[in-house]
């Protein structure tokens, strides 16, 4: 009876109407609020992700990560090296495998070759992965190397280790000439890199080429500009780089002075007071007003001889040639010194022999 009359009392229905009414128009705001804010989300995605786009296709953006990928010094697989490549909980696809001389690998149950040149081994790895999903559900698949065959350099001449070694990654010149122990003193001003490697699986533009074939043969760096770390003299080092330091070029010093040796031409110019310096200086019995100097001729055969006066070198009043290799810089002895030395030589027995007396 109450709920009767309840439901007939207009007054009730009425602010029940009106409760109604509100939870309506705060469920319709809410409803609002809502789409205002998806909207306005999808608006930022809808702006920055078509930026985003556009960084990846723009070619600025593929310029700077053709740098990175020129800087890279990750080691990336070649012909002849060896792989171990396990998935894991399949043993019958796991297994070692040696690249060949195309950069291809055979793996089972993959129909055809696969790439493995010029890869890394977490890209190989990834490449093999997607390949087996065909087989199994989401495989894990790792790529090691085994043995590093395909990058094989030497360095020999004026090191103090020459040999031959194996790049495990991409290696500048400088480091690897630490490798070998550094330039030893015998080293010239130059080092020859001989480009034997032949074609390379990973160069964009053919290795046969007639510019790659004139210019890459031989490639001359300054001793000095490497060694300082200059980036035009220490690049990459290829495989299959021979890198030779010749023997630098030398001078003679004969004749009378303390240490007759021959002096190494390096970096810095010598000259004639500088070498006889080096040699200890003129001896006691040495002539230094006629000091003969012997320069080969630019045919290599023919030779000239020219004289010069150290005392009027050290007295600034002549020129201080600079050598030129092969020079051979004689130091005559003094008539007169050597007849004094003489005199002095067999007078001093005969004194240390005579009697002592005293004088009262």
């Amino acid at each position: 009876m109450k709920l009767a009359q309840s439901s007939n009392n207009p007054r009730s229905n009425e602010m029940k109407i009106k409760q109604y009414s509100r939870c309506g128009r705060v469920m319709i705001l809410g409803c609002r609020l809502t789409v205002l804010m998806l909207s306005l989300s999808l608006g930022v995605l809808a702006q920055t992700e078509p930026a985003a786009v556009s960084r990846v296709n723009d070619k600025d953006a593929i310029r700077v990560n053709d740098k990175d990928a020129a800087n890279d010094t990750r080691y990336r697989i070649g012909a002849g090296d060896v792989l171990q490549i396990t998935v894991r909980k399949a043993p019958e696809l796991s297994g070692n495998v040696r690249v060949d001389q195309r950069g291809m690998v055979r793996l089972p149950m993959i129909e055809g070759p696969v790439q493995a040149a010029c890869k890394t081994e977490s890209e190989l790895a990834t490449e093999i992965a997607t390949l087996y999903l065909e087989l199994k559900k989401n495989p894990i698949v790792e790529v090691f190397v085994m043995e590093f065959q395909s990058r094989p350099v030497a360095v020999i001449g004026s090191v103090n280790s020459p040999g031959q070694f194996r790049l495990q990654r991409q290696v500048r010149l400088l480091e690897l000439l630490s490798f070998a122990g550094g330039p030893s003193a015998r080293a010239g001003r130059i080092i020859n890199i001989i480009h034997t490697g032949g074609p390379n699986l990973c160069e964009s533009e053919p290795a046969n080429s007639e510019k790659t074939a004139r210019a890459d043969e031989l490639v001359l760096y300054k001793l000095n500009d490497t060694l300082k770390g200059n980036a035009e003299a220490n690049p990459f080092v290829r495989p299959g780089d021979i890198v030779a330091l010749p023997e630098a070029d030398q001078v003679f010093i004969i004749g009378h002075v303390m240490a007759p040796q021959a002096i190494f031409l390096r970096d810095k110019t010598i000259t004639i007071s500088r070498a006889i310096a080096m040699a200890g200086g003129p001896a006691r019995d040495a002539s230094s007003s006629k000091i003969r100097v012997v320069r080969q001729a630019g045919d290599g055969v023919a030779k000239q001889e020219f004289f010069v006066n150290l005392k009027d070198i050290l007295q600034m009043k002549t020129e201080d040639i600079a050598l030129m290799p092969n020079d051979i810089v004689e130091v005559p002895g003094s008539t007169g010194k050597a007849i004094l030395g003489a005199l002095t030589g067999a007078i001093a027995p005969t004194l240390t022999q005579l009697p002592i007396r005293m004088i009262p």
